[in-house]
């Protein structure tokens, strides 16, 4: 999907004009990036959230010349989907957090002693 489909899909989804929804998809776009300009992270619950993560400098080579090189530290920005938006994907619910999922799935339960 395009910007220009995802706009349309917003404008027909809100039952708004393209134009309107067109301001806020880019000004919703324009507030994660400045945020994350700024070294905080977004976070929108159950949909996923929007970071940056540092890369630290390494060694590398060049394929072509076998010549080992420097690569510098960098930034670059990362989204980690949310449960649901996980579980809406995938076909399954999502688990809930506590003891009663803990001992559905087997982790945290002691294991069964054999005779």
């Amino acid at each position: 999907m395009k910007k220009s489909e995802f706009i349309a899909a917003v404008a027909k989804e809100a039952g708004i004009t393209r134009v309107e929804a067109d301001k806020v998809v880019n000004a919703a776009l324009s507030v994660i990036s400045s945020t994350l300009k700024g070294g905080d992270k977004v976070t929108l619950t159950g949909f996923g959230t929007f970071e940056v993560r540092e890369r630290a400098a390494r060694a590398g080579m060049n394929i072509r010349t076998k010549e080992k090189i420097r690569i510098p530290a960098s930034k670059r920005p990362v989204f980690s989907a949310g449960a649901v938006l996980r579980s809406s994907i995938s076909g399954k619910k999502a688990a809930s957090k506590g003891k009663a999922a803990a001992s559905k799935n087997g982790k945290g339960a002691k294991p069964a002693k054999k005779k």
